[in-house]
């Protein structure tokens, strides 16, 4: 499109507290509109939102709509599209971010249709260039990028977790909080049961280390071997398509293009091939180490250390020499 406005962020909250997508995402919308001197909004549709509101204006947006009652408690499309298209219609902006998840793979094509455009999904940066929107995605299962312009706006973006440095919070920021009832809506499809599982341990998308395990690891026998390496290293427990596609540990902690994305200072992956679809998930961690006992294996290629040899002989004396590294730190 060709003349860019604001930025509207649709934003979540996790136990009261704003969702660290949604941070990252306040960081892009803030430097697309110092760019075209538009404004940051956000909307938060949610139950007990606590100050979250606050957090939005400290991590940089200019104005809020704020919904917040027991009929936006768990997402529903039917339920929120009225009131993103009434806050869309009220102040009509260039570009709308929605953080790339289940619920923003629900939610930006619906979205996108009722306004009468066009979405990409899976967005790792946008920018203006000559007025118009570019947004860059991986393609070809991670190997390459693109980059796509829109005909239409507003553009409708999803946008990867940690494809995005949030801003540092700034408390002395001043902005509007626009209170939008939380009205009864008729809808034709009812939630009658939510099961949530309780991750274990340290969550994957912010840990400082995370140790993913592969084929290599032959069974979930293995993952309890890698569970124990990450837990006492304080770090997360991840994993590859294939593991998880053979029923090795729960599809929640698949790393890669169709899973999650982690950029962690430590990314220790175990008996892992390397397939461009994986690394698309960790090639932002800062440090790769692969153990692997295929020499030619595409991990190495990506890895400042690497180790060619057997999980199963390597992984039990490491973690004995770390135990006894840990309990001389104790005494």
């Amino acid at each position: 499109m060709s003349a860019p406005g604001g930025v509207l962020v649709i934003a979540q909250a996790e136990g009261g507290a704003l969702s660290e997508l949604s941070r990252e995402m306040l960081a892009l919308a803030r430097r697309l509109a110092d760019e075209t001197g538009g404004m940051v909004e956000a909307v938060l549709l949610g139950e007990n939102l606590g100050d979250s509101a606050g957090d939005l204006i400290a991590f940089g947006a200019d104005r809020i709509h704020i919904g917040d009652g027991a009929a936006y408690t768990a997402y529903l499309a039917e339920a929120w599209m009225p009131k993103l298209i009434e806050v869309a219609a009220d102040a009509p902006p260039a570009v709308i971010l929605i953080g790339h998840d289940t619920m923003g793979a629900d939610l930006a094509p619906r979205l996108a249709i009722r306004l009468g455009t066009t979405v990409a999904t899976a967005c790792v940066e946008a920018e203006f260039v000559a007025g118009r929107l570019h947004a860059t995605r991986s393609c070809y299962g991670g190997a390459a990028r693109e980059t796509l312009s829109f005909k239409t706006g507003p553009c409708v973006l999803t946008i990867k977790s940690k494809s995005q440095a949030a801003l540092d919070r700034n408390n002395g920021r001043k902005g509007e909080i626009v209170p939008l009832a939380a009205d009864a809506v008729q809808t034709r499809v009812r939630i009658v049961e939510r099961n949530v599982s309780a991750a274990a341990g340290v969550r994957l998308e912010t840990a400082a280390v995370v140790v993913a395990g592969g084929r290599g690891l032959n069974g979930p026998e293995g993952f309890k071997v890698a569970r124990e390496l990450a837990d006492l290293l304080g770090g997360a427990l991840g994993a590859s398509r294939v593991a998880c596609d053979l029923e090795w540990c729960p599809a929640s902690i698949q790393i890669g293009l169709s899973g999650r994305t982690v950029a962690p200072e430590l990314y220790l992956a175990l008996g892992i091939s390397g397939a461009s679809q994986h690394m698309a998930g960790c090639g932002g961690a800062k440090t790769i180490v692969a153990i692997n006992n295929d020499p030619t294996a595409q991990i190495f290629k990506s890895s400042r250390f690497g180790i060619v040899g057997d999980c199963q002989e390597i992984l039990p004396p490491l973690i004995d020499a770390l135990r006894v590294l840990r309990d001389a730190k104790d005494s």
